[in-house]
């Protein structure tokens, strides 16, 4: 069974972005060298893969690409750095420093 790969990228800049792909060591290659000019990666490289998750049905990892896509930087943040509180903190609408 195929295995398809929701990714997000810290780029040089930054910024994150998030793509989906079931080939992820030829699409974070085609990420480094800068393969596609017109591509957002291209000129905030390089770029560091910072999550991945794993999904075996391609309709699952296409809503999930949309639904993290959608969101702000600090539910990003959270996300990649398994602080489940505050990701969930954030989907519930609460800022930081209501959590402190």
């Amino acid at each position: 069974m195929k295995t398809y790969y929701v990714y997000i990228l810290l780029c040089i800049d930054g910024t994150y972005y998030t793509g989906i792909t079931s080939r992820i060591e030829e699409r974070l290659a085609e990420h480094s060298i800068g393969l596609d000019i017109n591509s957002y990666t291209y000129s905030r490289r390089p770029v560091k893969l910072v999550a991945l998750e794993m999904f075996q049905n391609p309709v699952d990892a296409i809503a999930r690409e949309k639904q993290v896509k959608n969101w702000s930087r600090r539910k990003k943040k959270a996300l990649i750095d398994k602080n489940w509180d505050e990701l969930i903190a954030y989907a519930k609408g609460k800022n930081r420093s209501s959590l402190y």
